[in-house]
């Protein structure tokens, strides 16, 4: 049985992977050490963001990355903020890449 990484050594591990693509990251709030879901958004540096959830596929049991909001900067921040307030163990992650890049699709990172 493969043990369940916590919410704080995968943000920290994800960090350190995009630090090593060169991918101006950071850590914009701290949700809970073992159980917090993560955001994560990547701004284009254009005006316009993405922000990412990871989803749980009941029927194959695998887990995803998928779009949460998508557009004007603004707009992605007001509903990362809405996200907030729902859940207050959420953690966030921001990047600044003008390509879009996030390594959300790498092995290892779903």
């Amino acid at each position: 049985m493969t043990p369940r990484l916590t919410a704080e050594f995968w943000v920290q591990a994800y960090l350190a992977r995009l630090r090593l693509a060169d991918i101006p990251a950071y850590l914009t709030k701290r949700g809970d050490p073992t159980a917090g879901a993560v955001l994560v958004k990547v701004a284009t540096l254009d005006g316009r963001a993405t922000a990412y959830q990871r989803s749980f596929n009941l029927m194959t049991g695998e887990r995803a990355w998928v779009v949460l909001a998508e557009g004007e900067e603004g707009a992605v921040d007001a509903s990362i903020a809405r996200q907030r307030g729902f859940d207050p163990d959420l953690w966030v992650i921001e990047i600044e890449d003008r390509q879009g890049r996030s390594l959300l699709d790498e092995e290892g990172l779903a």
